[in-house]
């Protein structure tokens, strides 16, 4: 369903009604669904403002590497920042073995770092100060008395998949397409056909998908469909079209083939402006599965695909030019920015099943 369709004579991308749940997390909800998200994140107090602030002055970032003994980086080990004046906080390292742990007051700390097939190591009273503290790597042993491998980056990635699919907005939704884990590992492409397959098949999905066609029905959008139960099924598969598209093509097809990360990375740090200016920037930008940040080729292609393949089952009179589907696509990339603002700052306060990752 869209609102090109409603309204013909306008120039909007087709999934615009889809706009509040990121269109690259190939979602979809109702408006009014929609707005009562909105409303529960600012009851929840100002757009989550009062949960975010600004690093204390004096804080500082602890940086630094984890390895084995022949200078190899381990992804996934778990890293505990230790302090005697206040609580511990644990991450787990990225795909290139590193942690970072951020806004951390003065003072003195210890590390302790461990991962399967090794032995635990340590880095003891250092000192924390305000700005940048960059640690020197730590050297993790491998495990003479214990015959479990490290685990690897695709096993890691695996686990984190397989969390990812249990998020869901307030308990029925899924939100599959987007990772609280800032350090999550980049994702083999059986993993992206995964996410985007789950995300396909899911029930909940396509009782939207139904929502959306009753709207079309009852405002007689794309009346080349014309009226009746028949045209009530023409609707129905058209949107089940450009969900399909959205899901397979901009989740997992090009993603694979260009090597992007197809999920939307929650921030969650920082103040509300750099939060806000990391999700709209994500319209035209995406992670790498090298794990460094570039143009947004999969996510853009997958809206411009999108916006074509359209015209192949729309109705004649509901189809679009060359020029007014790379306008179109344009403007749900730039619509997907906008989404990912709203999963930024709303969606999280009501998603079920996410994990809690410190970064």
């Amino acid at each position: 369903m869209s609102l090109a369709s409603c309204h013909p004579e306008r120039t909007w991308p087709k999934s615009a009604l889809h706009a509040v749940v990121p269109a690259r997390a190939r979602r979809g909800a109702f408006p009014i669904f929609c707005l009562m998200l909105l409303s529960l994140a600012w009851f929840d107090g100002a757009c989550g403002c009062s949960q975010q602030t600004l690093a204390a002055e004096g804080s500082a970032v602890v940086s630094g590497i984890i390895t084995d003994s022949q200078s190899a980086a381990i992804a996934g080990a778990k890293v505990r920042l230790l302090s005697a004046d206040g609580p511990s906080r644990e991450q787990q390292t990225n795909g290139d073995g590193r942690y970072a742990f951020t806004n951390v007051p003065a003072g003195t700390y210890s590390l302790r770092a461990s991962a399967a097939g090794f032995g635990d190591g340590s880095l003891n009273g250092f000192v924390v100060e305000a700005g940048n503290r960059e640690l020197p790597p730590l050297a993790l042993q491998a495990s003479t008395h214990d015959s479990v491998d490290a685990i690897s980056q695709r096993q890691m990635a695996e686990i984190q998949v397989q969390e990812e699919e249990h998020q869901r907005l307030l308990g029925v939704l899924p939100n599959y397409f987007v990772t609280y884990d800032w350090n999550a590992q980049p994702l083999a492409a059986r993993q992206k056909f995964e996410l985007a397959w789950k995300t396909s098949i899911d029930p909940v999905s396509h009782l939207v998908n139904l929502g959306f066609a009753g709207v079309g029905q009852a405002t007689n959008s794309m009346s080349g469909y014309g009226s009746g139960p028949a045209s009530f099924g023409k609707r129905f598969g058209a949107i089940e079209g450009d969900f399909a598209v959205q899901t397979l093509v901009g989740g997992a097809l090009l993603p694979t083939l260009l090597r992007q990360d197809p999920r939307y990375f929650y921030k969650g740090t920082g103040s509300v402006m750099s939060r806000a200016l990391y999700a709209l920037s994500t319209a035209v930008i995406a992670r790498g599965d090298n794990g460094k940040w570039q143009p947004s080729y999969s996510g853009i292609g997958g809206d411009m695909a999108a916006a074509a393949i359209s015209n192949l089952y729309y109705p004649v009179g509901s189809r679009h030019s060359a020029p007014l589907t790379i306008t179109n696509g344009l403007l749900q990339a730039g619509l997907d920015g906008v989404s990912n603002l709203v999963q930024e700052f709303v969606l999280n306060h009501v998603t079920t099943g996410r994990k809690h990752s410190d970064r």
